[in-house]
């Protein structure tokens, strides 16, 4: 985005004047079984984005729902031309349909949002005025909780595991609605592993992140695809994926259990050269091989973790792969 652009959002506010003349924008949202959700999610974004910027168009990426979704989303294209529909081959999951609709956005900021319109619309206009203060990336961050106890632990979680990759600081503004800009998707433009953390990779082309505080609504139909087991195993998948800290755990444990047989040596030693009597039952010697035994396996799946990923990757599995898009669009973007 060009400095001009920069200074015309940062010099007026949504509330007071929500003209944008000097942006364009893609919103990319990847959608799952969300078919009664995208009229009124459409209508909500068409209303913002008239009065956000000059240019600017939504990208709904279906990620193999089930529903009918594509359907709906071809509909809904053929009435607004600044929608683009994506249809994907099956399921690849939240972050790799990101992915593939980032590397089609065409306009100078992306927004990133849900499908299920609990981020509201009119709330971009906040994103973007603190993305004008020279930020790369911004997090709309919900003012309270949204979610259920285990959710909202499994969001920590995650959070936790982000550190690894992002550092603390980042990692504690982490959340799925977010603006940044398009310049950053060169960083990864040559990414092809099947596991993706769009957080991480904007991390490889920006390093300015902030967040604001925004209102979140609630899911207007259905409930949440994205479940307790999905956030544990993506959090599983962002420490195995992008940090060395699993195998630095593993040594450290390693090094812990060495240390510990050593001291229990030096007991035993010492119990028979002080009392002239052995450690007595079968109790200590089972306790003594199951932690040692546990470590080991411990290590060992950490490994077989990293070796997994070298695997995928040798086989180039992809990110995604396109199944089709809607019509008009056909010969405006590059499959990869």
């Amino acid at each position: 985005m060009s400095p001009t652009s920069d200074s015309a959002i940062q010099s007026m506010s949504l509330k007071t004047n929500p003209s944008f003349t000097k942006l364009s924008l893609s919103v990319v949202i990847p959608v799952y079984n969300s078919r009664a959700i995208l009229p009124n999610l459409v209508e909500s974004l068409g209303a913002a984005l008239g009065q956000l910027a000059h240019q600017y168009e939504l990208i709904l990426v279906n990620d193999g729902s089930l529903d009918g979704s594509w359907n709906e989303i071809g509909r809904l294209a053929s009435l607004h031309d600044w929608i683009r529909g994506i249809n994907l081959m099956r399921n690849y999951g939240q972050h790799n349909a990101l992915l593939c609709g980032i590397r089609a956005a065409k306009h100078d900021v992306i927004v990133i949002m849900d499908d299920d319109l609990q981020h509201p619309p009119g709330e971009i206009g906040e994103l973007l005025c603190k993305l004008a203060e020279g930020y790369d990336v911004v997090y709309g961050v919900p003012q309270e909780g949204q979610h259920s106890v285990m959710r909202n632990a499994a969001a920590k979680i995650t959070k936790i595991a982000l550190k690894s990759a992002l550092g603390a600081e980042t990692a504690s503004k982490v959340s799925p609605y977010k603006v940044f800009r398009t310049k950053l998707r060169d960083a990864f433009a040559g990414y092809q592993s099947s596991f993706v953390s769009l957080d991480v990779l904007l991390t490889w082309g920006g390093s300015r992140f902030a967040a604001v505080p925004v209102r979140y609504d609630p899911r207007s139909s259905g409930k949440s695809q994205y479940t307790l087991q999905k956030l544990i195993t993506h959090a599983l998948n962002m420490m195995t994926g992008f940090s060395i800290i699993p195998l630095q755990l593993a040594t450290l444990i390693g090094f812990g259990v060495t240390v510990f047989g050593i001291v229990v040596f030096a007991f035993v030693l010492g119990r028979y050269f002080i009392h002239g009597v052995d450690v007595p039952g079968f109790t200590f010697l089972a306790c003594i091989i199951v932690i040692f035994s546990g470590a080991q396996l411990f290590a060992l799946g950490i490994f077989g973790e990293y070796l997994a990923r070298i695997h995928f990757r040798m086989m180039e599995r992809p990110a995604y792969v396109v199944s089709s898009m809607t019509p008009e669009h056909i010969a405006e973007h590059h499959l990869i």
